[in-house]
């Protein structure tokens, strides 16, 4: 009897990788936990990437409790300027900041079991006092562009949504689909793909 080679599974970072290099030769691209400036960076590098790359649209998966607001406003300008539709896809748990950058995409879905907190971001800075005030002043300028943009998104006004953002409340996708935040759910992920093609409903 002939001793043949046994090929074992990668490892789970390196499984993890190939699933993500796969699924952005499928033009999807993942936006997941703390939004931080790095992950932003990497996000909108990969946005870019595929913006070039091609005519057809773009899915962005978001699972991310939320994190800095100026890292938020950078992918949400990247994703305003593509040429190509972004369909944007709740996951799970999106909140804070991160819910910004759902509202701006074409398309906007939610999957069955995701969960939505609008709030504002908690944030903090050390310095002397001069450094201290200059940042509050730049902290409050960043807070109502966010505000600004997120009401154009969902066609809501401003006044309601910076009263939403106050409340922090958690909201279940049939609510989210009521505010206007998402278009759509979807019970499945191969229902993403078969709802129709993005566009932007939520746009006043």
């Amino acid at each position: 009897m002939s001793q043949g080679f046994v090929s074992y599974p990668p490892e789970p970072s390196d499984w993890g990788a190939s699933l993500r290099a796969r699924l952005f030769d499928q033009r999807v691209v993942f936006l997941t936990g703390k939004l931080t400036d790095d992950a932003a960076g990497r996000c909108a590098m990969e946005l870019m990437t595929l913006d070039a790359a091609g005519d057809t649209a773009v899915e962005l998966r978001l699972e991310s409790d939320g994190g800095e607001l100026g890292s938020a406003l950078a992918i949400m300008d990247v994703i305003d300027t593509m040429g190509v539709p972004v369909t944007g896809v709740a996951m799970g748990l999106l909140g804070g900041a991160a819910v910004g950058v759902l509202a701006v995409c074409a398309r906007r879905v939610s999957m069955s079991n995701a969960r939505f907190h609008p709030c504002e971001p908690e944030a903090s800075c050390s310095g002397d006092a001069k450094s201290l005030e200059r940042w509050l002043e730049h902290r409050r300028r960043q807070w109502a562009q966010y505000c600004d943009r997120l009401a154009e998104a969902i066609g809501r006004p401003l006044g309601e949504v910076q009263a939403l953002l106050e409340d922090g409340a958690y909201l279940g996708a049939d609510e989210a689909r009521s505010l206007g935040l998402v278009h759509e759910i979807a019970r499945g992920p191969g229902e993403v793909r078969r709802l129709g093609p993005p566009g932007r409903l939520g746009r006043p």
